[in-house]
């Protein structure tokens, strides 16, 4: 659904490039063929029943799993080589369905957890305790302090996250993504366990995180209202191979996409 031509304004070049990826656990097909581009800036949907392989793309994007054929890169880089553990370094923040925080942590210390993956001094610096290090300790924890409160975490700064409603614990780990500076940001099931009031104040965020932080995003989201009123491009996929792709306007009424999840024909 992608349109071009030399009288249509030009499209920002493209940060994340997914080129034929495909996935197998055994006799098992998670991933087929699957390709898309998402553009600078641009905020992505990855919609799908159950089981259509969103976590899977997702897991492959963020190096937990290697995929058996195709190509992934970002920003004109292949991410094939790269391990998972420089991910946050390379550019690409991401939360989970599950959460993936310090339980028995503080909000203040898992957010800082997630300045670490932007150190530049050495193991001997820290050693020696030279000033670059103070210096640099110093940026992370007035990062991690302008996050926690841009978040409204202010007040639970110091609390264990054990302690904290879901909702709450979902900001924590956001926080903790935005804390590596990232400039694709992978979201995970946002939504999940959010209220009405809780999911319109998300989508609110998600556009000023955008626009504050010059992020572009990739989100899973069963959420139907939530995927149509940010995404500027959706990607559907359905057992693993993507069905449809487009404007939120265009993809909802996509034939294959009704199909997928009503069981029935438009």
């Amino acid at each position: 659904m992608r349109h071009g031509g030399s009288g249509g304004r030009a499209q920002p070049a493209p940060l994340l490039e997914v080129h034929g990826v495909t996935l197998r656990f055994g006799g098992v097909v998670a991933l087929d063929d699957v390709s898309f581009d998402v553009a600078q800036g641009q905020i992505c949907g990855l919609i799908g029943p159950n089981g259509a392989g969103k976590t899977s793309l997702f897991n492959c994007l963020s190096r937990l799993y290697a995929c058996d054929a195709g190509e992934i890169r970002f920003a004109g880089q292949s991410m094939t080589r790269v391990a998972r553990h420089r991910m946050a370094a390379v550019g690409i923040g991401r939360t989970f369905q599950n959460l993936a925080l310090f339980r028995s942590l503080s909000v203040r210390s898992n957010v800082l957890v997630g300045t670490h993956s932007r150190r530049r001094t050495g193991f001997l610096a820290h050693a020696l305790r030279l000033p670059a290090v103070g210096r640099e300790e110093a940026a992370q924890a007035r990062r991690a302090d302008e996050l926690i409160e841009l978040l409204a975490l202010t007040d639970v700064a110091h609390v264990p996250v054990a302690e904290l409603p879901f909702g709450t614990q979902k900001r924590v780990e956001l926080a903790r993504a935005l804390a590596a500076s990232p400039r694709l940001l992978l979201l995970d099931e946002p939504a999940c366990g959010l209220n009405h009031q809780e999911v319109d104040q998300l989508a609110s965020l998600i556009r000023d995180l955008r626009r504050r932080f010059e992020l572009t995003v990739l989100l899973v989201e069963h959420h139907m209202g939530l995927v149509m009123a940010l995404a500027d491009n959706i990607v559907a996929l359905n057992f693993g191979r993507k069905i449809a792709e487009g404007a939120p306007a265009d993809v909802r009424r996509d034939p294959e996409l009704v199909k997928a999840y009503l069981g029935a024909p438009a």
